[in-house]
């Protein structure tokens, strides 16, 4: 499946499920980790799991097996490996706590130019 359908399939996935504040960030010239993070909010336990969960049997069904999933017992912040996607669902508390859009949206080339300057 190619990156832009899977990107798609996440997304409504978690829109269908009414998760908070779905954030998109392309990381390919970032890490070689993986290509998209898709970051969302749940409400609760329980719906951070839900919305986890339900992307990984939607990705099964469209034959995406997931490398991993993550943090599923604690269901503060669930890590969903889907190779070229890696979906974080968190609380809105945890999110803001580890903050990774800000962390992911730091051009480090230009920071550590800039470091090395002064």
């Amino acid at each position: 499946m190619d990156i832009e359908t899977l990107k798609k399939l996440v997304v409504d996935t978690l829109e269908d499920l009414k998760a908070g504040d779905i954030q998109v960030i392309d990381v390919r010239n970032k890490t070689a980790i993986t290509d998209l993070m898709i970051i969302a909010s749940g409400t609760s336990g329980r719906h951070v799991r839900a919305l986890a969960d339900n992307v990984a049997m939607k990705a099964k069904s469209a034959g995406v097996i997931p490398l991993g999933t993550e943090g599923e017992r604690e269901g503060e912040w669930v890590l969903v490996d889907l190779c070229d996607v890696v979906v974080h669902v968190m609380l809105p508390r945890t999110r803001e706590f580890y903050g990774l859009e800000k962390l992911w949206s730091i051009d480090w080339t230009a920071h550590e130019e800039n470091t090395h300057r002064g």
